[in-house]
């Protein structure tokens, strides 16, 4: 294992004990990517032949399916978008937070729920979860609604990026923050502004299936080739 952020996993051959403890073959990718394949298959882009996965939760991961099957990249990540800088960043975004990583700025520190909390109480002063912010926005809280503004305007920025480099036809969102039905309508303009073609046509969605999905896409990883 390498990357995880459960840091005692790093350096430990985590595939072979599982096999080992349990006495049965097992096969490892991550959530954000079973999250891939499960909405590509019968999910939210059921019939597109390339989509991104985001996750947006406790933290950032990223997944991509191209023609119904997961991309893992020569060193297993691909589509790990939560570890690159945010793009296109503001005047007030040019000091950013640290990362658990050991880089700072890094896009899970600004998209993730936790960051939407971090960024809220920085530049805010709200000591609020990332839940309450939302509800706070909704009531009408005005420093509760410019940080929920902010947030969407930076993950827009980021899937602008995604479009950039992947252009895929659907972006599934997964995770806490993609129960935020808000961000589905703002967003679109807000890719268009910062992606390189201004016909971007792509779609924004929920994942279907929900908590359920990186779990539904899991167990896909055994009908395709081992």
């Amino acid at each position: 294992m390498r990357n995880s952020n459960s840091l005692y996993l790093n350096g430990r051959s985590f595939s072979e004990d599982l096999t080992a403890v349990l006495g049965r073959p097992v096969r490892l990718v991550n959530d954000a990517n079973c999250l891939a394949l499960s909405e590509a298959t019968d999910g939210a882009a059921t019939g597109a032949s390339s989509v991104f996965a985001l996750v947006i939760g406790t933290g950032v991961g990223g997944g991509i399916v191209l023609s119904g099957a997961c991309l893992d990249g020569a060193h297993g990540i691909a589509g790990e978008i939560g570890h690159l800088p945010l793009p296109w960043p503001r005047s007030d975004e040019l000091s950013p937070p640290p990362c658990w990583c050991g880089l700072t700025g890094c896009i899970e520190s600004w998209v993730s729920g936790t960051g939407l909390a971090r960024a809220a109480r920085t530049e805010h002063g709200l000591s609020l979860s990332a839940p309450e912010i939302v509800a706070a926005a909704r009531a009408g809280n005005p420093a509760a609604r410019v940080a929920l503004d902010a947030y969407i305007d930076r993950l827009g920025r980021v899937l602008a990026m995604v479009a950039n480099l992947l252009d895929p036809e659907v972006v599934v969102l997964g995770g806490g923050m993609s129960n935020v039905a808000e961000i589905y309508e703002e967003l679109p303009a807000i890719v268009r502004r910062h992606a390189f073609s201004d016909l971007w046509e792509g779609r924004i969605v929920p994942a279907r299936w929900g908590d359920a999905s990186g779990v539904r896409g899991a167990a896909r990883l055994w009908t395709r080739d081992a």
